[in-house]
């Protein structure tokens, strides 16, 4: 096994979803945090390794990996001791895909980007109602997700879930979730919750994001 180094900072999602990952796989790794409000991500070194310059980036014994969601796969197919978070029956595969596309295209990118990137970094304040909506619209669509199963991608863990949760408890900081509207996601929640290492590989990080978040003041606007 070559040497695994993270490069991150805990408040980011997809960083969470890269640390929970190398947790649930139990592999020793190094972290080496990369300070965004400095602007490390774009010194030379850093570019080497990720020309797109964002966080997570996976060092590998000398080959680097960015994007969580082909860490996250990359990290099970080839360490994992069997194929139970990352399936490799098609069919259940393309479940677990579905939901990371979902969470990469809406949750993330359409979500959860969208404000927080103009808030942390270009002092906006004002959000769209509109905006709040979609969050709200999206909890549906992670409930209608969990009708038939336990998890997202079915009654086991996948990355989905480790996805897919670090997203999840960085848009509560916009929109709550209402256990009454949506009790199958509250559920899964809090089974989220209760994996042993939760607390150190995401909820202490997602309570960050949250905190600088709701730190800005900002207002909703119609």
């Amino acid at each position: 096994m070559g040497k695994l180094v993270l490069y991150g900072l805990d408040p980011s999602p997809p960083v969470r979803a890269c640390l929970l990952t190398l947790k649930a796989l139990n592999l020793p790794y190094e972290y080496k945090v990369v300070n965004l409000m400095a602007k490390e991500h774009l010194s030379e070194e850093y570019l080497k390794k990720n020309p797109q310059h964002t966080v997570p980036t996976l060092e590998d014994d000398g080959h680097f990996i960015w994007d969580s969601h082909a860490i996250i796969a990359y990290l099970v197919s080839k360490y994992g001791k069997d194929d139970s978070l990352y399936p490799k029956d098609l069919l259940k595969r393309a479940v677990v895909d579905q939901r990371m596309y979902f969470e990469a295209g809406v949750l993330f990118q359409g979500g959860l980007r969208n404000i927080t990137a103009p808030l942390l970094f270009r002092n906006q304040t004002q959000i769209s109602q509109h905006q709040i909506d979609a969050i709200v619209e999206s909890y549906g669509f992670l409930e209608s997700f969990l009708k038939d199963y336990k998890y997202m991608a079915g009654d086991h863990l996948t990355i989905a879930d480790l996805s897919i949760v670090t997203t999840v408890t960085s848009l509560v900081a916009f929109a709550e979730i209402d256990a009454s509207k949506f009790p199958k996601l509250s559920a899964w929640l809090k089974s989220m919750e209760s994996l042993p290492y939760y607390e150190e590989a995401n909820g202490a990080g997602a309570k960050q994001l949250v905190a600088m978040v709701k730190s800005k003041n900002f207002t909703i606007v119609p």
